[in-house]
């Protein structure tokens, strides 16, 4: 306990620390010639420093770009952001800043207006609301920093230049003390997890705190190959994307929470098909890369990226519409997030809100694949000479994830559980299932192999779904194969018959940490057991 409230102490720190670097980050040199631009820029930002009164309070700040962060930091809302969002020209802006003054408009419906006809079109809004206002001689080029290289600038320019390297500069500060907060909090968990086993011996309560934070897991997902594989896989990522694009009046002013959201590509989907507010919560460390991604494509103002496990943290509200997540792991359930949506769900969910995806199969299939079965199995009869035999037993007890072929298929698919993202419970997620597998051709059953269907259903008026079976487009969840320790005759119009168990590692009496996989055959000619892990 006292570890996990420094943790949040740390936390607290580097949140502090950003804080303080965006505000007052000071300028930094790296020589005489710096430090003199650093005084030049002082000097024109004092000349050209006058009194602007605030859109939406009675604030009254020293120079334009002051009243712009003040807008995005105290009102949350970007005037950059609308400006490049409904492309308002130099008369746009005008007539914008006027609606502001004159109407007294809110942020969130400032924030909120639809790409249609704005609210401030009439020319009445021309004349200026505030006599002799700064902002109104601001240009909106020059805001979104759209000018031309090369062209004369002005104090608005410089302004906007001073603005950005001093953001720069504060992110670089910023970076630099995330870092330093992490090699903080690794060197107190090492000081402590000595301290409690030099007392008792054996791992202490710190040691088990990682593990069950899942530690490595999450650190997996901060390596950008990962992130790389799963937007590459076209099935999966563009199956999201056409649920959403196709179905926009699910997403339409719904708040949407993505529950590990990794690079942010369904969060920002969810944002393009209309979504009000889109909450994105990922453990890992890639959540500062998603940070970056969602400001570059100018959707900060929709998007909201919180660090941390969906259990630890506090969303910013009570429920949400919807939730999207790409939970699913090798053979849907082994290493897949599904525990941590059903709690998002249960905790956050309104009424008639959505999980998507919704519904998901798992099914299995009969292959028969002579020379793949020897090259897994057989090969450790004669390893460069030396008799390995021994290791048979333990390598057929690993189901292994690879792409099988099409044409090694020797039965008709059948599938052993359906699960309904909306309903079901983690207690439902441990099954046993008697199956029976329809042979299609006579020939030696070498291995079971085990995928999913995903689909997005629920009030989807274009329902999509995608499957990661042999006889489907490769994914980057190929087939999990459990092999057979020894092939098993069966003739086209057999049964094969069998029980699929499920447990999670809590209930496995395997001193393995994966799920376990449990399937028993059986025909005519004989019964064997698989049990993987």
């Amino acid at each position: 306990m006292m570890l996990l409230q420094l943790l949040k102490n740390l936390c607290a720190f580097a949140l502090t620390a950003g804080d303080v670097v965006a505000e007052d980050m000071p300028e930094l040199s790296d020589g005489d010639e710096d430090d003199e631009d650093d005084v030049d820029k002082e000097q024109w930002m004092e000349e050209e420093s006058q009194p602007v009164s605030c859109l939406f309070c009675d604030k009254v700040l020293g120079s334009v770009p002051a009243i712009l962060q003040h807008c995005t930091s105290d009102h949350e809302v970007s005037l950059v952001s609308i400006i490049r969002k409904h492309d308002l020209d130099d008369y746009g802006y005008i007539k914008m800043i006027n609606f502001i003054r004159s109407t007294k408009c809110s942020p969130s419906c400032l924030m909120g207006l639809p790409d249609g006809p704005l609210p401030w079109e009439s020319e009445d809004f021309l004349r200026p609301a505030l006599q002799d206002d700064p902002l109104l001689q601001a240009d909106p080029e020059e805001l979104c920093g759209s000018e031309e290289p090369g062209s004369s600038g002005g104090s608005s320019s410089r302004t906007h230049d001073a603005l950005l390297r001093r953001t720069q500069a504060a992110e670089e500060g910023l970076a630099r003390s995330l870092e330093d907060v992490h090699k903080l909090k690794l060197l107190v968990q090492g000081l402590f997890l000595d301290a409690e086993t030099s007392k008792s011996g054996e791992l202490g309560a710190v040691a088990k705190l990682r593990e069950d934070e899942d530690e490595a897991y999450f650190s997996s997902y901060g390596h950008y190959s990962i992130h790389e594989e799963m937007l590459k896989d076209k099935v999966r990522t563009e199956s999201y994307r056409d649920f959403m694009y196709r179905n926009a009046e699910v997403f339409r002013d719904k708040v949407v929470l993505d529950v590990g959201c990794g690079t942010g590509i369904l969060s920002m989907f969810a944002a393009r098909s209309g979504a009000k507010k889109v909450i994105a919560v990922d453990q890992s460390e890639i959540i500062y890369q998603a940070m970056d991604i969602v400001r570059s494509n100018n959707l900060e103002d929709k998007i909201t990226l919180i660090k941390g496990r969906i259990e630890d943290i506090k969303l910013p509200v009570e429920k949400v519409d919807i939730i999207i997540s790409e939970w699913m792991g090798y053979f849907l359930l082994y290493e897949s997030m599904l525990d941590s949506v059903l709690y998002a769900r249960d905790l956050y969910l309104a009424d008639g809100g959505s999980v998507y995806p919704d519904l998901c199969n798992i099914s299995l299939v009969a292959v028969g694949d002579i020379q793949k079965h020897q090259d897994r199995i057989a090969f450790w009869d004669d390893v460069y000479g030396f008799n390995m035999a021994c290791m048979k037993k333990a390598v057929v007890h690993d189901a292994v994830a690879e792409v099988v072929n099409a044409d090694t298929l020797i039965s008709e698919p059948t599938v052993i559980q359906t699960i309904d993202c909306n309903t079901v419970c983690l207690s439902e997620l441990e099954f046993t299932t008697d199956f029976c597998l329809k042979i299609l051709n006579t020939a030696d059953c070498t291995a079971i192999v085990g995928y999913f269907d995903i689909f997005f259903d629920k009030g989807c008026s274009n329902k999509v779904m995608f499957s990661t079976g042999p006889q489907a487009t490769k994914t980057h969840w190929r087939q999990t194969v459990f092999l057979l320790e020894k092939p098993l005759f069966v003739q086209a119009g057999d049964g094969l018959g069998g029980q699929f168990v499920y447990k999670t590692w809590d209930n496995c009496d395997s001193t393995s940490q994966l799920n376990s996989f449990g399937c028993f055959l059986g025909n005519t000619e004989g019964k064997q057991t698989i049990s993987h892990h």
